[in-house]
């Protein structure tokens, strides 16, 4: 994916399930690719990936034949409708079984470097946002933040003009573009992501130059999104939430957060790709805080290995984020950075391609920090 220049890690596009039947047959269709981080005994194995694949689609027989055909007859498979296989032995099964062929691409993810992660500067124009909620209504001191987030260390700025916070309601559409106007004539000077989930807003942010739209509600708000995105050939960033903002963090419920939400992403990717949306331009964010409690967004982040094998870049928002504030006993937003530098040093780790942060300063050093001690990497 490109932002003006700017390259973020694009992996592999997911296969549509028609595709698949069609080129691999119904074999490969049981098989759901799931990766997570190997838990290691020695720190040279720290980023050994565990391909996990789920079987339960498949009859014991038909299990049975499909992993000792691929891994040998010396495999023990009876009853298992789950399977953790290293990245050799995912290869082997790739080899062996053509209607597993498409494990093949899932491998190529991990066997490809790390790209060091793009940060993201919030700059909310609003007067009810979270964390800096009223500090950048006048567009002297947006605009001049704007560039001070750039002078920091920020790729692009997000620029947004109605707060997602929870329990906020909902302003006009005449409201929210009012107040990212202003800061749209930066679009010739600075890369700029447009924070909306309107047609309207998006077009004009658009129009000005901006690069990147950045979808809270993937697209489902207003769907014409999706292909208006497409239409300027900018990047689209899809978030998952559960709920509106107005009453998400009520009674968030899931069975199981990390697979709800990935199957949501992956649905929505897919939308986005049936519009038009070229597969390069596409970016899923699981939406840390939007109708999660604190174990949703922990399980989330422990498991930012396997959504990346969704096969787009990941985009993070947790900066500042209530969550962080309960794992640490500070109840202020504002004084969070030091726990926002924390979490973006760990999940640079797990290969997210954007940091979103209101504080650049502190996440530049949480990735260089991350970056030099995985991957020896000078800052």
């Amino acid at each position: 994916m490109d932002t003006g220049g700017l390259e973020l890690e694009a992996s592999l596009v997911p296969v549509p399930d028609e595709v698949r039947r069609r080129l691999v047959g119904p074999l490969a269709c049981a098989l759901e690719v799931r990766v997570e981080r190997a838990t290691p005994r020695a720190p040279t194995v720290l980023d050994a990936p565990l391909f996990l694949l789920r079987l339960e689609a498949l009859e014991d027989a038909q299990r049975d034949a499909l992993l000792r055909a691929a891994l040998g007859p010396a495999t023990r498979v009876g009853g298992l409708t789950r399977l953790a296989l290293a990245a050799p032995e995912l290869a082997r099964l790739a080899e062996r079984l053509p209607a597993a062929a498409l494990l093949a691409d899932a491998l190529a993810v991990y066997r490809r470097p790390r790209l060091r992660p793009l940060l993201m500067g919030i700059l909310n124009v609003t007067p009810d946002s979270f964390s800096d909620g009223g500090r950048w209504l006048e567009p002297a001191h947006a605009c001049a933040q704007a560039r001070q987030l750039v002078q920091d260390g920020a790729a692009l700025v997000d620029v947004g003009g109605e707060s997602t916070r929870p329990g906020s309601e909902p302003v006009t559409a005449e409201v929210e573009l009012a107040r990212v106007e202003p800061v749209l004539e930066l679009a010739s000077e600075l890369v700029l992501s447009i924070d909306t989930s309107r047609v309207c807003v998006a077009r004009a942010a658009l129009r000005a130059g901006a690069r990147v739209v950045n979808d809270v509600s993937a697209g489902l708000r207003e769907p014409e999104l999706l292909a208006l995105t497409a239409e300027h050939d900018a990047t689209l960033v899809l978030m998952h939430m559960q709920g509106t903002p107005r009453d998400m963090q009520q009674a968030p419920h899931y069975a199981d957060v990390v697979r709800e939400v990935a199957a949501f992403l992956r649905a929505r990717a897919a939308a986005a790709l049936a519009a038009g949306v070229a597969p390069g331009r596409i970016a899923l964010d699981p939406g840390l805080g939007f109708g999660k409690d604190l174990d949703h967004n922990c399980a989330l982040l422990r498991a930012l290995v396997e959504l990346r094998s969704l096969g787009f870049p990941l985009v993070l928002g947790l900066s500042r984020k209530r969550f962080l504030g309960a794992l640490t006993g500070e109840e202020l937003p504002a004084r969070r950075d030091a726990a926002t530098g924390a979490a973006v040093a760990l999940s640079t780790t797990a290969g997210v391609a954007v940091q979103r942060v209101h504080d650049v300063r502190a996440a530049r050093a949480g990735v260089e920090l991350a970056l030099t001690l995985t991957e020896g990497s000078a800052p």
